[in-house]
């Protein structure tokens, strides 16, 4: 018993060893001594259960005006000042920022299955009565932990010398899905960590002052009646290395180590990466800058985001059910029809007859295979408009919310920007107390346009999700593929969705997509793709990946499949210009589409 009692006093009053999920760091579990003072943000708000939309990561800003909810939280606590001995609070051994393997020897047609991970937690138990006493106990259980879906050893030894795992010279069946893409995926990884083992050397970092402007109301403007509180980041440039940089995302880790000195590095979140000039900003804790001096120099390492990762292998496995292959090789699969017995009122008159076959359509089955719509991507980047496929979408959605109050529908695309047009162009028709714009954790809350912040949910600076009876009642949600996750995650079922469409997809690796897909989807849902053709997502990075197929989306494949490559009129409609009869005047996006 005093053992015991020595143990809960460990865990509730002393510094504690916290077994986490290595959220958007390259090791896949990581060991974190933390003090006694709590990080500020919500319990709701954590990474193991979200991650910022890759939309939001690689923004171009300036230093100032940065909203504190933007900030992400460092994984160290303030170090006391009387304490020395807890000023390493943010340094952490290699050995913690290492990956671990699996250590299967089992051929590569089983390597996606992952050992499970368990983690000791106290579980309340009833209360006992002792001397007239109410003694609370307390159960130490052993709690299953999600799939890290680490690089399988013998995936690894063949990435490790360039070769190709055999299941990618294999062909794309129901009986290879799962393990395809796992391969593709793993490959994406082993790539990203590689960069694991660069280090800039011997640079100077910068310390350039911020101001954060703290706003209290979701729909306040800045002025300059709002609190401000001076920042301090660090920042250094990334253009002199080889393949230009890393690909780093906002809240990766930076671990700073003085040059010439063989001591743990100060760990520090990255805040953000600003393309245009190869800038990092890295937020680093408290006894980095007791120690630091302008003239010091510092090699610099990183630690890398694996939850996007993680979220695809989970995808591909949900999708790989047998239930679910009608969604992904619909080849001439039975098209369930919903008659219509009136007329369509559009409640935009300026469609031409290709959009309005293609609502028509829409609006007529449930059910896979899904509908696709080729045409211009939904929301291009120097404009708020709508492009044709977009008013497509918006019409289609109206109309289905109009058609019934069963109708439950989930709009999901790469990125925000397309996301927060389309609930903008949606809010005039449908009321905002149906509709919910969930947002991944971090996203900065300065990003999202006012006028939709009253449907989203936001607490102790980040974005939440509700409730699940509240998530229920909406008739309308839009996300990020990735970030629909959470919407899975709070205890939305596949089914729930009348509708699902897939915005964009084109501009999206197939793992993606699944994320929204294979989680919400039921057998009579009506599946909605759009997309671009010749449009690719530009975020593969492993060779192998790119060339064995991770580049090519859903829409893409799936449009070359029968009976969409035959143009069957019930599966796929091409928004051509109603003069020319081609997509010549029409401005589709070749290159890759870039995240906002």
């Amino acid at each position: 018993m005093p053992g015991f009692l020595a143990f809960l006093k460990r865990v509730f009053l002393g510094k504690k060893e916290e077994r986490e999920e290595d959220h958007f760091g390259s090791g896949c579990i990581r060991f974190v001594k933390r003090n006694n003072d709590r990080l500020h943000r919500s319990s709701k708000c954590t990474y193991s259960d979200d991650l910022p939309a890759s939309s939001s990561a690689l923004t171009q800003s300036s230093s100032k005006l940065l909203s504190p909810c933007s900030i992400p939280a460092p994984p160290w606590s303030k170090p006391p000042a009387s304490s020395s001995d807890q000023s390493q609070s943010s340094r952490l051994p290699a050995t913690f920022l290492s990956r671990p393997s699996t250590t299967s020897s089992k051929p590569s047609s089983s390597s996606s299955k992952q050992l499970p991970s368990f983690k000791q937690t106290l579980s309340l138990a009833s209360p006992n009565s002792i001397d007239g006493q109410t003694k609370v106990s307390y159960l130490s259980v052993q709690k299953g932990m999600p799939p890290i879906y680490a690089v399988p050893k013998d995936i690894e030894d063949l990435l490790k010398r360039d070769i190709v795992p055999q299941v990618l010279n294999e062909l794309l069946s129901p009986s290879t899905y799962k393990d395809y893409f796992a391969a593709l995926l793993y490959a994406e990884d082993f790539y990203t960590e590689k960069w694991s083992k660069f280090t800039l050397k011997n640079i100077t970092l910068k310390l350039p002052d911020a101001e954060i402007i703290k706003k209290y109301g979701r729909k306040e403007y800045f002025s300059e009646s709002h609190e401000k509180n001076d920042k301090t980041f660090v920042e250094f440039e990334i253009d002199s290395c080889r393949e230009r940089r890393p690909f780093l995302l906002s809240r990766d880790f930076a671990l700073a180590r003085p040059s010439g000195q063989k001591t743990e590095p100060y760990q520090g979140v990255i805040y953000r990466v600003v393309i245009k000039n190869n800038i990092v900003l890295v937020e680093f804790g408290e006894d980095f800058y007791l120690q630091h001096h302008p003239t010091r120099k510092y090699d610099v390492s990183f630690s890398f985001n694996r939850v996007c990762l993680k979220r695809a292998h989970q995808a591909i496995e949900a999708a790989s059910h047998p239930s679910f292959k009608n969604f992904l090789f619909p080849g001439f699969a039975h098209r369930k029809s919903i008659p219509t017995s009136t007329p369509l009122h559009f409640f935009n008159h300026k469609l031409d007859v290709y959009q309005r076959s293609a609502v028509q359509e829409i609006l007529s089955f449930q059910g896979p295979a899904p509908y696709v719509v080729e045409g211009p991507l939904c929301s291009q980047k120097y404009s708020k408009q709508l492009s044709r496929t977009g008013l497509v979408v918006q019409e289609a959605v109206l109309q289905i919310y109009q058609s019934s109050s069963k109708h439950r529908i989930l709009i999901c695309a790469p990125i925000n920007r397309t996301c927060d047009a389309l609930m903008q162009s949606l809010k005039n028709d449908i009321p905002e107390s149906d509709m919910f714009r969930a947002n991944a954790a971090f996203r900065e809350i300065d990003g999202v346009p006012i006028d939709i912040l009253t449907s989203c949910v936001y607490e102790k600076d980040c974005f939440v999700c509700p409730s699940i009876k509240e998530l229920r009642k909406f008739r309308v949600i839009l996300s990020t593929f990735v970030s629909s996750f959470r919407l899975h995650n709070e205890g939305i079922v596949a089914g729930h969705f009348s509708h699902i469409f897939l915005v964009d997809a084109s501009s999206a690796t197939e793992p993606e997509a699944m994320v929204a897909l294979a989680n919400l989807a039921g057998e009579n849902t009506a599946v909605i793709v759009t997309g671009a053709p010749g449009n690719r997502s530009g975020w593969v990075r492993s060779n192998i990946a790119r060339e064995k197929g991770l580049m090519r989306s859903y829409f893409e494949r799936i449009s070359d499949s029968q009976p969409y490559r035959s143009l069957h009129p019930k599966f796929i409609k091409q928004l051509v210009d109603p003069e020319s009869k081609s997509f010549d005047s029409y401005s589709y996006a070749h290159s890759s589409l870039s995240y906002d």
